[in-house]
């Protein structure tokens, strides 16, 4: 690799030929600061806040200092770089000046103070919330339309940052700059609300905004006077990915397990009861794995694709309608558990079903619009009433005084709280797949797995690939994580490039743990720390670390079939777990 030596404030260092300047000081341990850039996703140099001094050699000689913006502007030998002369830092308290002056300036109030990157910024630099820039402002209305989200762009800065993720990652683009100069607003075509757009909430463009311009739709009121009205019984649900990343909201290290503090924390909020999603996974693994070897043995559609991921099932109706067929027509493992509760277990505690009220925690935002879908109301009212982000549930600890830290670890409630090592890894990108493998191996072949690790299907990569010889037959899979990546693998797919009997599909990239629901990391974090990474270990470890790891062996399943669906693929299980999808096309 050919190394170029330059200076960062004096110093000498050497970086890799064609890295920017921005990434030569990181390596050098020297932070720039930054609002638009986000690694391979929005490199455009918009916000000029990663401004820098540069003096660049002009044959033996070194040329007069020049501003430059370090993201995009790649390192020369012999460059001398200056990241905080007297010049850069009042050039970029200018900047944050003028971005303040057309901002909603309501700190206070807002969903991100304490955590938003502008307002860190201002602090860092000096910066007072009263810009002497003062002038016209434009003035926006709430976009509230959509199930999930809301779009303040009186609070945008124009970062650009969630147009990039939603086109480059996602590969929809329903949203864009619109107009120019002192109008130009991020919006959808036409001006259009974004409900009537193909978004698919899948909370992408909420988790990489560094401002309050994006937010999910906040139920928490709503769940506190649930709770306080003693006609109801109110029970809480968490996901697995959940349990990985609620504990950034409260200081710990990104990759922490903080399982048993959460379910004490949710007691003490005031939650009847505390279950695990990880029960409904494994309940849809049994169905899955059922469903699964049914359209193998008698000629059914193929590929199977998984149906856990909200937004993915929704790009499918609207960007693939005619592969709606290949979905499994298993409900989400949310809406599985909600199910069941306003079934079985309502009739267990002898309540009826309206007076259950089943909250999820999900990491996950389109399960705020998957919750409203059609198919899903088992016991004729919705299988989950609320369904809150990992950042809702943090902002409801911390409205009711708890001390997160320090709380004991305690265990969800039986029986719905009993689950395996298959349950918990759903969260990571390539879980369903080895989960429902787990079952489906064994149940085909009648013998115990030796090994009940599925490596080749672990892992971040957005697309992965396996082939297993099971029962004397070759099944294909494929794992994929980020829509982008989705429309990729079902080109394939469609044109006859690909033969897969069985693909796992998560809308957001490296799955659940890094839904649109997620504790918000800055930029500078998204840039240089693999978090997907780092949380999909936690699913992991708890797996290796628990006695039963596939889900056929959970006793609790296994009861809950003997005392009510009877088996896997019944009449009665299909009526309450299975659901139905809508072809949608890009204009319904």
């Amino acid at each position: 690799m050919d190394m170029v030596n330059i200076k960062i404030n004096g110093m000498d260092y050497e970086a890799p030929k064609g890295t920017t300047v921005l990434e030569a000081a990181r390596l050098a341990n020297v932070e720039i600061p930054t609002l638009c850039f986000l690694k391979d996703i929005n490199e455009i140099g918009a916000c000029r806040i990663c401004i820098v001094e540069v003096s660049e050699k002009r044959g033996e000689a070194m040329g007069p200092k020049r501003m430059i913006a370090s993201c995009v502007y790649p390192i020369s030998e012999g460059m001398h770089i200056y990241t905080n002369t007297p010049k850069v830092i009042e050039s970029r308290k200018k900047t944050l000046e003028l971005i303040l002056s057309n901002h909603d300036r309501k700190c206070l109030s807002c969903v991100r103070s304490g955590n938003c990157e502008l307002q860190k910024l201002c602090k860092d630099m000096g910066v007072d919330v009263e810009s002497r820039y003062d002038g016209e402002k434009t003035s926006f209305e709430l976009d509230t339309s959509a199930a999930h989200m809301v779009r303040d762009n009186n609070k945008c800065i124009l970062c650009r940052r969630c147009v990039a993720v939603c086109s480059k990652v996602q590969g929809i683009g329903v949203i864009g700059a619109n107009e120019r100069g002192f109008k130009t607003n991020i919006a959808c075509a036409f001006e259009d609300d974004l409900a009537n757009t193909s978004c698919v909430s899948c909370g992408q463009c909420i988790a990489v905004c560094p401002v309050g311009a994006l937010y999910e739709k906040d139920s928490t009121d709503e769940i506190f006077n649930a709770i306080a009205d003693e006609s109801k019984t109110v029970v809480v649900q968490t996901a697995p990915a959940v349990r990985a990343a609620l504990g950034e909201a409260f200081g710990y290290p990104i990759g922490t397990d903080v399982e048993g503090k959460m379910a004490a924390a949710l007691r003490r909020i005031g939650f009847d009861k505390v279950f695990d999603t990880d029960f409904g996974a494994d309940l849809t693994i049994m169905e899955e794995a059922h469903e699964f070897l049914d359209r193998v043995k008698n000629g059914g559609k193929l590929p199977m694709i998984t149906s856990c991921s909200p937004g993915w099932i929704k790009y499918c109706e609207h960007y693939f309608p005619d592969m709606t067929e290949n979905l499994s027509t298993c409900k989400s493992p949310m809406q599985m558990f909600g199910a069941t509760v306003k079934t079985y277990y309502a009739e267990k505690i002898g309540v009826k079903p309206e007076d259950i009220v089943v909250v999820a925690v999900m990491p996950c935002t389109a399960k705020k619009f998957e919750i409203g879908r059609d198919d899903q109301n088992a016991a004729g009212v919705a299988d989950v009433d609320y369904s809150i982000t990992t950042r809702e549930l943090a902002r409801m600890i911390e409205r009711s005084g708890i001390k997160f830290n320090e709380l004991p670890d305690e265990k969800f409630d039986d029986p719905l709280g009993i689950s395996t090592g298959a349950g918990v890894i759903f969260g990571a990108t390539g879980g369903v797949m080895e989960a429902a493998l787990r079952t489906a191996v064994e149940t085909l072949t009648g013998e115990e797995l030796k090994s009940v690790e599925f490596s080749e299907v672990r892992g971040t990569d957005g697309i992965k690939e396996a082939s297993y010889d099971v029962a004397g037959m070759t099944v294909k899979v494929a794992v994929v994580s980020g829509l982008a990546n989705a429309r990729e693998v079902l080109k394939k797919v469609e044109s006859g490039e690909a033969d897969y009997q069985f693909i796992e599909i998560m809308g957001c990239p490296g799955g659940c743990v890094n839904g649109g629901g997620q504790p918000q990391q800055p930029g500078w974090v998204r840039n240089t720390v693999d978090i997907k990474a780092l949380r999909a270990k936690v699913l992991y470890d708890i797996d290796s670390d628990m006695p039963i790891r596939k889900s056929h062996e959970n006793p609790a399943i296994k009861k809950v079939y003997e005392e009510y669906f009877g088996e896997p693929g019944s009449e009665k299980a299909h009526h309450i777990l299975h659901t139905s999808y809508v072809k949608r096309g890009l204009y319904n």
